[in-house]
This record gives structure tokens, C-alpha cells and sequence, in this order.
């Protein structure tokens, strides 16, 4: 049996992490997302060796010159065979340059990609307890920083390497000596670069995800803005933005003195190795153990050992800095899909006679990180003034031994007070979260037993303030029927009273609807929801308070609409007003996560007190 997992005492992935605990990833699992790009990598290493070699060659060269000008001989193809290799070694090199930016580029592709599938994948559970602006910053800047890994010197390390130990013989046979008076200064240098690159990854972890908070904190602004606008709060929400973005800032600049500390480091070794080499070098010449011409030709060899020593430096840095985001990254994609376990299930069974719908003994307690989550976002809500969800997930039992029947082709309503666990039934149903106890069946088989994709195509779910995507009325629509026609869009608009909105564009069902459905009003939002499980017209219809931004008039006409596709169907329906359910062929009643009654309207009146008291106000919450 699946059942949502016990509060979990480890950190939770999604936790803010301290300067000293962030997510964390290895050099072996940023390989993956290199070698995806093999072919090319091996192109770019092979240009790197001719470029190596190419450039290797130059030292020589003006060593030759330097002896022939000395003697007095004739220089001939000599000049024009340097020259030649300086403009081979060039040409490669502004080629390899372009070869890694572009795969650089198809690197962050890659990786948006895998994420963005993890992400639109997860469990239900780690979105109620995650922001969904540092999902998003996970998909743009944490991805970005696998860019610099191609382009700041590991994949053309091939390269490097020849060129450090070509430079590194050459002058081992001009002069043992000049090179081991050098040697204590480089292994310092490499040391201190290696252990900088600890920190750079730290520091890094940590700035993504303040970019990540800062992400958030604008979303959830813009999101809101017109209420924080009624409510007076503009300032409030500027200051608290302000502040995740100073804490970003902060985080930026322990990057900053991390990579302060790294960059210079081949610079002053350069210069370092220069004057020894320049101050040994220059007693040998004068001592005659070493000719002018030699001493020109290690120092330029020099330069050759510290240039590929400094793109490792930086490689070292760029991977620090890419493994801090890479922890951010493979924190997501460690996460098991929703639909991990889907490999097992069985196809539907119907059992003959069985309930549509039966709910037999069902506990349900949220997971603790989504319960933390919540209580932060409407403590956050409160300070702005944002409205609050009916149902706040609680650390106890949501539902309490839950047990009800919805027979095949009935209309069942559910109904009680907020937070009573209406909703969460619902969440159930869709396995958006599975019991901590008990059973839920779908035509007599355990839902945990079907595929996610077979258990919902079943049902038409309208979700209490369910979204409008940014579109046209069309997109909406064809949300769960890409295939259906204008014709059969128009016809379900039309059914839920929603031909006025195609009739007053020239756009018809192409009509743009805005941000969030901006350019409707409460009611048509609403409506537009419905109308896109109608359009789908699967067996079962879940309508979570689908009346409730609606008039008397709309409300009637909804009704009438319900009612002419219910034919045939079965209905559960949640919804606020007792004219709503008062024709339902059963309606069950919830207080604080338990049934406290089940029967007809004229039945619970009489057996149900809170039911009563409902009905005398005309009005279930």
C-alpha cells in the first residue's frame, strides 16, 4: 500500500540552506551533462593538441632567429614560417573558441530541459511546499552557470595539458636549473587555488539560492499586486523585495572575494616565476652557462607553462562554481517523478456493481515540510493582506476516518465548514496525495492501484479559484482535448453561459484572456473552468466550489448546464450554497475532517445539527 510519507527528520531538499549547508553535487555528476556533447568535445581536444603544438613550435622559432641575428647569418623562411604558425595557431584557436560557446550554450539546453521535465513531473506535495519563483530561478541562473564549465578552459584541457608538458620538456633540456628555481612557486600557486575552490562552491550555492528567494518575493508581489495595491501595503512589499535582494547582494559578493582570491593567483605566479627566472637566468648568461638566445626561449616557454596553468585555475573556479548550482540542480532531478510507481499499475478492473467512488476509513495528514511551508506563506499572506485559502494543510489528521459511497450516475454534494476537508477529498481522488490510512476506489479497484494518466482521464476536475492560463480562450479549452473542434469549443462556452465573451470579440474563441485570466471577470473564470471539463466529458465530474464567484442568474444557468451534461455521469460536487446541492441525490456532511452525516436534504435537516444550521442560512461554507 502507497501512503504519503512520515515527516521526514532530515532537511528538507527544498530547505533554506545555511552559508555551510547547501545542496551539494560532485565532479562526477556535472560529467553527465559534458559528455552528452561528446563528438564535439573530441573535435575541440584534437584542435587544442594542432593549436598546442602550433604554438610550441613558436619558442623555437624565435630562439633561431635570435642565433642567426647574433651570427650575422641570413634569416630566409624563417620569419615567415613563425608567422605562418602564429596564424595557424590563431585561426584554431578563434574556431575552438566558437565550437565550446556553442556547446556551452546546447549544455545549459540540455540541462533546462531534463529539469523542466523533472519539474512539471513532481509530486503534488513538493509544490505545496516550495516556491514556485526558486523552481523557476533553478531553471534560469542555476542552468547558466553549467555554461561556464565548457567555456572557461576544461574542455580544451586536452590542449593544456600537451602545452604544459611540451613547455615543461622544452625547458627542462634548456636549463634543469632556471626550471627548478621555479617549480616551489607554481606548486604553491596550484595548492592555494585548490583549496579556494571549496569556498567558491559554497559561496555560490548560497548566492543561487538568495536569487532563488528573490525570485519568489517578486512573483509572489507581482502576483498579488493589485490587492497589496487596495490594501495599502506597496511600501511594506517594496521593503521585504529590497531585503531578499540586499541578501542576494551579500551572497554575490562572498562569490566576488572568493574569486578575488583565485583569479589573480596565476598573475602573481607568473610574475613571481618571471623575477626568479630573470634573476637566476640573468647571473647564468653573465656566467656564460647559458646563452641569450637560450634564456629568451625559456622565458617565452614560461609564459606557454603558466597560460594553459592559468585557464586551469580558472576551470577550477568555473566548476565550483558550477558545482554549487549543480547541487541546486540535481537536488530537483533526485526527487522521484509522481509518476515513479505508475510502471506497476495494473489496468482498470470494474467491479461489477461497485461504487462509483467509495472512500473506506481514509486518514490524511499533510507531510510536514508542505504544513511549514504553508504556515510561512500565510504568515507572509497576513502581512500583506492576501486572502487565505479555505483548507491550510495542518500538522494533524486532515480527514479522520473518512467513509462514504458516490453510486454510479448519482450527484453527490460534500459539505461543511471550512477547512472541514472537502477539498482534500477531492486531492485524494486525483491522487495528488495518497491516504496515510484506509482505501479510496474507483469502480470497486484501489486508485493506487491505476496510472496517475488513467485514474484522472476519468475524471473532469474543477479546482476551487482554478487558474486561467495566460492565452486565448481556445488554449484554455483545449487544455485536456487538444483535438476538439471550434465548433464543440463554442458549444460547451455557450452551455456554461459564456457566449456573450466569444460574441463580443471578433476574436471568437481566439479571444485573449489575459495574465491569469485578467480580462475576465470572477464569474467567467470560473465558468471557462468548467467549460474545459465539459469539453473533455469524461465519466465522473469533481467540482470543487464551482459556483462560488458566480450570481443568481449565472448561477442558475450553470446549474441548468451541469444538469443537461450530468446525464449519464457521475457528480461530486463541493459548493457553498445550499441551492446548489439541495437536489443531490445524497449529500455528505464533514466537520473537522470526519463525516458527521450522510442522507438527502430533508434527512440530514432533521438528523444533523450543523447541517440545520447551514440550511437556515441559505449558505454552506
Amino acid at each position: 500500500m502507497n501512503t504519503v510519507p512520515e515527516p521526514r527528520t532530515r532537511r528538507s531538499p527544498f530547505a533554506r540552506p545555511s552559508k555551510d549547508d547547501g545542496p551539494r553535487a560532485t565532479f562526477r555528476q556535472l560529467l553527465p551533462f559534458v559528455f552528452e556533447h561528446t563528438r564535439v568535445l573530441v573535435w575541440v581536444s584534437l584542435l587544442s593538441v594542432l593549436a598546442a603544438v602550433a604554438t610550441l613550435i613558436q619558442p623555437l622559432l624565435i630562439g633561431q632567429v635570435i642565433e642567426r641575428v647574433q651570427t650575422g647569418e641570413t634569416l630566409g623562411l624563417l620569419v615567415w614560417a613563425l608567422v605562418l604558425f602564429v596564424v595557424i595557431s590563431s585561426a584554431i584557436s578563434a574556431y575552438q573558441h566558437f565550437l565550446l560557446q556553442r556547446t556551452g550554450t546546447a549544455v545549459v539546453l540540455s540541462s533546462r530541459r531534463r529539469l523542466i521535465s523533472r519539474i512539471l513531473h513532481l509530486p503534488i506535495a513538493e509544490f505545496d511546499g516550495r516556491r514556485t519563483g526558486d523552481l523557476v530561478s533553478r531553471v534560469g541562473t542555476d542552468t547558466t552557470m553549467l555554461y561556464a564549465v565548457l567555456t572557461q578552459g576544461l574542455a580544451d584541457s586536452v590542449g593544456n595539458v600537451l602545452l604544459f608538458i611540451g613547455a615543461l620538456i622544452a625547458m627542462l633540456v634548456i636549463d634543469p636549473l632556471l626550471l627548478l628555481s621555479i617549480v616551489g612557486v607554481l606548486a604553491v600557486s596550484v595548492l592555494a587555488v585548490v583549496s579556494l575552490s571549496g569556498r567558491m562552491r559554497r559561496a555560490t550555492s548560497l548566492q543561487q539560492t538568495r536569487v532563488g528567494e528573490l525570485t519568489s518575493g517578486i512573483e509572489r508581489a507581482i502576483g498579488a499586486v493589485r490587492t497589496i495595491r487596495a490594501a495599502g501595503a506597496t511600501e511594506r512589499e517594496e521593503r521585504a523585495v529590497s531585503e531578499k535582494a540586499t541578501q542576494a547582494y551579500e551572497a554575490g559578493v562572498e562569490v566576488a572575494k572568493a574569486s578575488a582570491l583565485v583569479v589573480p593567483i596565476a598573475g602573481i605566479a607568473l610574475q613571481a616565476s618571471m623575477l626568479v627566472v630573470l634573476g637566476v637566468g640573468g647571473m647564468r648568461v653573465a656566467s656564460g652557462a647559458v646563452e641569450i638566445s637560450s634564456l629568451v626561449t625559456f622565458v617565452m616557454f614560461l609564459f606557454l607553462m603558466v597560460m594553459p596553468l592559468a585557464s586551469a585555475f580558472g576551470a577550477i573556479a568555473s566548476v565550483g562554481q558550477a558545482l554549487g548550482a549543480l547541487g541546486r540542480i540535481q537536488e530537483v532531478l533526485d526527487i522521484p517523478a509522481e509518476t515513479a510507481e505508475d510502471a506497476a499499475a495494473r489496468p482498470a478492473t470494474p467491479v461489477e456493481g461497485a461504487p462509483a467512488i467509495a472512500f473506506r476509513d481514509v486518514r490524511f495528514r499533510y507531510p510536514e515540510a508542505v504544513v511549514a511551508a504553508r504556515e510561512q506563506a500565510t504568515r507572509e499572506a497576513i502581512e500583506a493582506h492576501v486572502p487565505l485559502g479555505d483548507e491550510e494543510p495542518s500538522a494533524d489528521d486532515v480527514l479522520r476516518g473518512v467513509s462514504f459511497e458516490v453510486p454510479r450516475g448519482a450527484r453527490v454534494a460534500l459539505v461543511g465548514p471550512s477547512g472541514a476537508g472537502k477539498s482534500t477529498i477531492l486531492a485524494l481522488l486525483e491522487r495528488f496525495y495518497d491516504p496515510t490510512s484506509g482505501r479510496i476506489e474507483l469502480d470497486g479497484q484501489d486508485v493506487r492501484e491505476l496510472s496517475r494518466d488513467e485514474l484522472r482521464a476519468r475524471f473532469g476536475y474543477v479546482e476551487q479559484d482554478a487558474p486561467t492560463l495566460a492565452g486565448t480562450i481556445a488554449d484554455n479549452l483545449r487544455l485536456a482535448s487538444p483535438d476538439a473542434t471550434d465548433a464543440d469549443c463554442e458549444r460547451v462556452l455557450r452551455a456554461v453561459n459564456l457566449g456573450s465573451v466569444i460574441d463580443r470579440s471578433p476574436a471568437g474563441i481566439d479571444t485573449p484572456v489575459g495574465e491569469d485570466g485578467v480580462m475576465l471577470s470572477g464569474g467567467e473564470r470560473q465558468r471557462l473552468a468548467i467549460a474545459r471539463a465539459l469539453l473533455a466529458a469524461p465519466p465522473i465530474l469533481l467540482l470543487d466550489e464551482s459556483t462560488s464567484s458566480l450570481d443568481g442568474l449565472n448561477e442558475q444557468l450553470m446549474r441548468d448546464a451541469i444538469d443537461a451534461v450530468a446525464h449519464g455521469r457521475t457528480l461530486l460536487v463541493i459548493a457553498h450554497r445550499l441551492s446548489t446541492v439541495i437536489d443531490s441525490d445524497r449529500i455528505v456532511v464533514l466537520d473537522k475532517g470526519e463525516v458527521v452525516g450522510q442522507g438527502t436534504h430533508s434527512e440530514l435537516v432533521e438528523s444533523v445539527p450543523l447541517y440545520r444550521d447551514l440550511a437556515r442560512h441559505q449558505l454552506l461554507v
